[in-house]
């Protein structure tokens, strides 16, 4: 079978959640015995030089790099406002990308052409005119949800009302592709469950009419058990970790809220704890924060080195949507999570068995009291959320499940 992919961030180097994600997918089909062929936007928000691709990854998966400019105008921006078009889509709309689309589905026939996220939506009409492959969307998130979340939880009434504005176009573009595809593969069981109930009728579609019956499937993230070695003993006991990509907003305001309502409680009660802050593009007041045992290391080169030398892993969402990839990587590290349930959204988990959750400050500081007090009750945690991990996103079994919706797909 001959895969497109079509990606709004280079799959290499897998550094980040989006990154990963794509390339699990990309190297398992590869592993497979398929032919997979990979055209990626390269911007600023996840810059890549193509000389650095390792040779046999390039050779794999024939890898094209297209330059976009995805910085917010804000001229552009503001006058968005007076539209209903998605600025959040607009951005990824290129000529550029779109001539070299035409030129790799002229030069070969393809069987799938797979959209990673969205935001590669604007070029289905190209795929349909010059390829008969089917199309199939993979959803990382179900993109204006976490929007609206990140609304919702604005204190500033004009960025509120601005932010709301970009949830609500997002979401008119959205609802309106997904009868346009041949399949979607949602990250999520409930991600998918949302997107099927849009198709099936239960929610309107913006002209009111029903629609199509496109399939639908949840493909989530799946780790190799072999490149996640368990070490509990390298760890600090105790220390507390946030690892992620901090330009995505979820995960910013999430810092932000457990430092200012958490950490000062945790650090009275436990003043030798350290808290260390590790991800891509932190801005500038996470670079600057002056507290006492707040450790910000910024991106590091190897993020499971990262996480096995940490203990507990804190992931304080409140937005967002499909699943954290960190979660099930710390998760294969055999780590102690301690997340939200939003956090932990599409993680088929056990609360207090194979993973922590905690959605108050009090909660957090009750949870992190616990395992600061218990170094065996966190590592069972870990070997339990690690048992899971293995059980439920092994990475052979969630590709054949996505070769078997291909071929339904193509009939």
């Amino acid at each position: 079978m001959k895969i497109l992919f079509l990606c709004n961030k280079s799959p290499w180097p897998p550094k980040e959640g989006g990154p990963i994600a794509m390339n699990m997918l990309i190297e398992g089909l590869v592993m497979a015995g398929h032919s997979v062929k990979v055209l990626a936007i390269n911007s600023f928000k996840y810059q890549v030089d193509p000389e650095l691709i390792p040779r046999e990854y390039a050779d794999q998966t024939g890898i094209e790099l297209i330059g976009l400019d995805l910085k917010v105008k804000p001229l552009a921006a503001f006058l968005n406002l007076f539209t209903r078009r998605s600025y959040h889509v607009v951005r990824f709309i290129s000529e550029r990308f779109r001539n070299k689309l035409i030129q790799v589905l002229t030069s070969d026939r393809y069987d799938i052409v797979q959209l990673e996220t969205l935001y590669l939506c604007p070029y289905i009409d190209t795929v349909r005119k010059y390829s008969e492959a089917k199309i199939v969307l993979r959803a990382h998130n179900i993109e204006h949800l976490i929007w609206e979340r990140v609304a919702g939880e604005a204190a500033n009434p004009l960025k509120r009302l601005y932010l709301r504005h970009l949830a609500k176009t997002l979401k008119e573009f959205e609802m309106g592709v997904l009868n346009r595809l041949d399949g979607i593969a949602a990250i999520t069981a409930n991600d998918a469950g949302f997107f099927r109930n849009v198709l099936e009728g239960e929610q309107p579609s913006a002209a009111g009419s029903r629609w199509a019956a496109v399939p639908v499937i949840d493909i989530p993230f799946g780790i190799d058990p072999e490149q996640y070695p368990f070490s509990p003993e390298k760890a600090e006991f105790p220390s507390l970790f946030t690892i992620g990509a901090m330009n995505w907003i979820p995960n910013e305001e999430g810092v932000r809220w457990f430092i200012k309502n958490v950490w000062p409680d945790v650090h009275r009660q436990y003043p030798e704890l350290k808290y260390y802050l590790a991800g891509r593009e932190m801005p500038q007041w996470m670079k600057l924060l002056d507290l006492t045992n707040v450790v910000v290391i910024g991106e590091v080169e190897n993020a499971y080195e990262f996480m096995t030398s940490r203990s507990i892993m804190i992931v304080p969402l409140f937005s967002g949507s499909g699943i954290r990839i960190k979660i099930i990587e710390g998760m294969a590290c055999g780590k102690t999570i301690i997340s939200t349930r939003l956090g932990a959204e599409g993680i088929d988990y056990t609360n207090r068995e194979n993973i922590l959750i905690a959605d108050l400050p009090c909660e957090f500081f009750d949870m992190i009291t616990i395992c600061a007090g218990d170094e065996e009750y966190c590592r069972q945690i870990g070997k339990n959320g690690r048992d899971l991990v293995i059980r439920r996103f092994n990475r052979e079994s969630i590709i054949e499940k996505l070769v078997g919706f291909y071929r339904t797909i193509l009939g």
